[in-house]
């Protein structure tokens, strides 16, 4: 059976308050409230969440849907940014740059893509260790911490050539629960119609 991973859609950007603190935007709400209308939703037994905002409100619409409970991992978080604080958009897109560049290294005292990658990983074997792969499982978090996940299930090297499509984020990607192989590449939650729909696929 398949398992998702699933990034927020478009937040309120809001300098004033911590990134981790942001929620939907009245876009963002309104894709996952679409996305919430997919077959593929009412086949979910589990959704696993981040403990931030934006992501735990994506998976409350979801899981609405789906009748079922929100899970919440705090080791899914995005990647700690904290230390340089908010970036205004093309510094942040030039700071994303550098962290997925340089794996080894800290941005400005950000958390390494490596040491991200490797909690990520951590968190969702945990999960998946004692869950049952035969029932789908939805896991909602960040676009960053996403990306390390599925280079990691694709046997890749960090890179950002593997992100989500840039400036909004509701995308995901699934792969199969049994050897957590990837099936599909990036598409969009509002118009992903299941793991029929296989897509191009990452490993090419």
């Amino acid at each position: 059976m398949f398992g998702l991973y699933i990034t927020h859609p478009q937040v309120l950007i809001d300098p004033a308050v911590p990134v981790p603190k942001w929620g939907l935007s009245v876009l963002g709400r309104a894709r996952a409230e679409k996305a919430s209308t997919q077959p593929w939703v009412r086949r979910l037994a589990r959704i696993i969440s981040s403990d931030e905002t934006k992501a735990i409100e994506t998976a409350e619409i979801l899981a609405h849907a789906a009748g079922i409970e929100v899970e919440t991992v705090d080791d899914m978080g995005e990647n700690d940014r904290s230390a340089t604080g908010f970036l205004v958009p093309d510094e942040f897109e030039k700071a994303a740059n550098w962290f997925f560049a340089n794996p080894q290294e800290s941005f400005h005292g950000w958390e390494r893509a490596i040491d991200a990658q490797t909690r990520i990983v951590a968190a969702v074997s945990h999960v998946l260790a004692d869950h049952d792969p035969a029932l789908p499982i939805a896991f909602v978090g960040h676009g960053g911490v996403g990306t390390l996940l599925k280079c990691h299930l694709a046997g890749l090297p960090i890179a950002r050539v593997h992100d989500q499509p840039p400036g909004s984020g509701g995308f995901l990607y699934a792969f199969r629960l049994t050897d957590r192989s990837l099936l599909t590449d990036w598409a969009p939650i509002d118009l992903w119609s299941g793991p029929a729909d296989r897509g191009p696929s990452c490993l090419s």
